[in-house]
């Protein structure tokens, strides 16, 4: 126990890294009884903590004449008496060269003081504690006055640290601002700081849990008053100019981000060179069909074009001839190209452009069925009888040569105008609609609507209407059939295939969906009733389509699993050993993340260029039909906007019980591409 503490002393005292003052009310051993100035608490601390202010006070006198907290700081010292003591004893020392002189507390406030009341001893105690650079407590509790040297450091040390926090408040200033910063301003950052907000760049396309971990990260988040989430993260980002303000969440370090590099690259260019050259064994057993007029129809930007049509008419019957692109012949399985294909899974269509499956110099040359060209296809042949039934099929590997290519707007004009000479695509159409008129007496559900899409020229988006025409529905029913004839096959042959299926469902009655508006309106309600669709290595029937068995295999080139049910059907055509029921299901279910994580980057891709679109538009109205509620409780329905071919959700204010078709009209309330806001209201 220190030997100067006696009951009654004023005395200071460090608590958690706070000064403090208090008095000692009593001693048990090497613990002392403080009460603590300010509070009306007691505390107990080791004697060794207490530094003695002054000693043996009246007890009633000090209780009643302790300052408080507030009165301490608000009370300044003399500044001149503080330096004028140290140079004293700083002089002293220096003058008898010997080491500093150590003072009591009490000692140096008769130096440096002209009071001793209790609330002047504790401002001395305050100021000794605080961050100042003249004296040093001990530990012993003796205060000694610092070397000029120790000063000197002291002060350049805090110049230093002066100059660093002003620098980090300048360049907060700078980052708090609205306005991105420029290349020179960035590099005047602590390097610190440049480290910290790259760290930032790169949580914010991470997952949450490790954003709100970062702890460095959390620190600068909060000097810069931002919340604690990554989109007002995203949002703080886009404003400095950091992050495209365009850029996808879901897009950002999905492989579809990534170029096509090294082996994968080396053999496209391998195959772009030579594939004029390349020949296999199989070849020469391919059907040639050179000779038949060759259709491909797609629209005018498309450039992976995997799918053509002919008319071959033989004695009597009409066949239909639907080729497919046949990457199988060039592609070897586990090959690198095959790797990168099956890691991606499909081709990924954005406002923005295409990001293919697999390299364009191959998708779109090579692989692709070009016109004018000699290509490899695996193709299927049907005959239809007079109520649309398949009443003979073909499968078989062949050689086509396409005669033209295309738009689906060229197409519409061949089968409206069918121009002597050139009467096939007409006929196909023909029969084509026959047979969709036999999969609606199946039970076949034509849901066929308009739909708008945003695409995106020079960073602005232009909504495109994509119209059901007579093009389109001829291509789309060719290759529903192409799916049928294969399933079929497979079924013939007992051979795995990725079958897609849909389990039947109850719909609404005949009677209310006939109380219902035809086209949006009557399709929600037949959608809303739809079981999602099975993928599968066994035929199963396909509600929607009216099938009694279906395969995807019309875009190997841009669908992975379509790739996989050719080679499954290549493989059966040449006499090699297909994939087993369950080696195909592993690879079909490797296929399932990706898919899954293209259709969410679409989806958002779709949702943001809605925004900004909408941005644009904010002070138009739109006629509008009342489709369903999505979420009563808050409001919120489906709307169907015909002039923009859109099904949207909107918040409906004032309407209690609408009915599906009620005509509405719908406005932009909020729009924000930045913050993902969008709210529209209708009424």
């Amino acid at each position: 126990m220190t030997p100067s503490l006696q009951q009654g002393d004023l005395v200071g005292f460090v608590l958690k890294g706070q000064p403090q003052i208090g008095l000692l009310t009593s001693l048990k051993g090497s613990r002392a009884i403080v009460s603590v100035a300010g509070t009306r608490r007691e505390q107990q601390l080791a004697s060794r903590e207490l530094s003695v202010l002054k000693q043996k006070h009246n007890m009633v006198e000090v209780e009643t004449s302790l300052p408080t907290m507030s009165e301490v700081r608000n009370l300044s010292l003399n500044s001149r008496d503080l330096i004028a003591g140290w140079r004293l004893l700083e002089g002293e020392r220096r003058k008898s060269k010997t080491s500093p002189t150590a003072l009591k507390i009490t000692e140096l406030a008769d130096l440096l003081l002209n009071k001793d009341d209790p609330i002047h001893l504790a401002a001395l105690w305050f100021w000794l504690n605080s961050d100042q650079p003249l004296f040093r407590v001990r530990r012993d509790h003796h205060v000694e006055a610092r070397q000029l040297i120790d000063l000197r450091r002291i002060r350049q040390l805090r110049r230093k640290q002066q100059s660093r926090v002003q620098q980090r408040l300048d360049s907060l200033a700078l980052l708090i601002a609205d306005t991105p910063l420029s290349k020179d301003q960035w590099q005047d950052l602590p390097s610190d700081l440049q480290l910290t907000i790259n760290r930032l760049i790169e949580l914010a396309d991470g997952p949450e849990d490790a954003f709100l971990t970062d702890e460095q990260a959390l620190e600068l988040i909060k000097d810069l008053k931002l919340g604690r989430s990554l989109s007002d993260l995203r949002y703080w980002l886009i404003k400095k100019g950091w992050r495209d303000p365009h850029d996808l969440t879901t897009l950002k370090g999905s492989i579809w981000t990534k170029s096509f590099e090294g082996s994968v690259q080396a053999q496209a260019d391998q195959l772009l060179n030579k594939f004029e050259q390349l020949s296999f064994a199989s070849d020469d057993s391919r059907l040639d069909l050179s000779d038949l007029r060759t259709y491909t129809l797609d629209d005018h930007q498309t450039q992976e074009i995997d799918d053509a049509i002919s008319l071959q008419s033989v004695d009597q019957d009409s066949w239909v001839w639907i080729h497919i692109a046949d990457p199988a012949r060039l592609i070897p399985v586990d090959s690198p190209l095959d790797l990168e294909a099956r890691a991606r899974a499909t081709s990924l269509y954005l406002a923005d452009g295409l990001r293919p499956m697999l390299p364009l110099s191959v998708a779109a040359e090579v692989l692709s069925l070009r016109a004018g060209r000699r290509c490899a296809a695996l193709s299927v042949a049907v005959v239809l009888d007079e109520s649309g039934c398949i009443a003979d099929t073909r499968v078989c590997r062949t050689w086509i040569r396409p005669c033209y290519r295309l738009t689906y707007e060229d197409g519409d004009e061949l089968i409206e105008l069918a121009p002597p000479g050139d009467e096939d695509l007409s006929t196909l159409a023909s029969l084509l609609k026959k047979r969709q008129l036999w999969r609606e007496r199946q039970g076949a559900l034509l849901l066929e609507q308009s739909e708008g899409r945003f695409k995106v020229k020079d960073d602005q988006p232009e909504l495109h209407v994509v119209e059901s025409t007579p093009a389109r529905r001829l291509v789309s029913e060719a290759m529903i059939l192409m799916g049928t004839v294969i399933a079929e096959f497979g079924k013939r042959q007992n051979l795995a295939l990725p079958y897609r299926s849909q389990p039947p469902t109850q719909l609404p009655s005949a009677t209310d969906l006939s109380q219902l508006i035809e086209g949006p309106v009557r399709h929600a309600a037949i959608k809303r009733c739809l079981s999602r669709g099975v993928l599968g290595t066994r035929p199963m029937a396909h509600f929607s389509l009216g099938l009694s068995a279906y395969v995807q295999a019309s875009s190997p080139i841009r669908r992975y699993a379509d790739l996989l049910a050719h080679r499954q059907v290549v493989a059966h055509l040449g006499g090699s050993v297909p994939l087993s029921e369950h080696a195909l299901m592993v690879q079909l279910d490797a296929l399932e993340d990706p898919l899954r994580q293209a259709q969410q980057i679409q989806r958002e891709d779709q949702r943001h260029w809605q925004k900004v679109w909408f941005l644009k538009h904010r002070h138009e109205q739109w006629p509008a039909l009342f489709l369903r509620w999505l979420r009563p409780q808050d409001q919120i329905a489906l709307v169907h906007v015909e002039c923009l071919a859109m099904d949207l959700a909107c918040k409906l204010n004032g309407l209690i019980d609408p009915i599906p078709g009620l005509a509405l009209i719908m406005t932009v309330l909020a729009i924000d591409p930045l913050t993902d806001q969008i709210e529209l209201v209708a009424k």
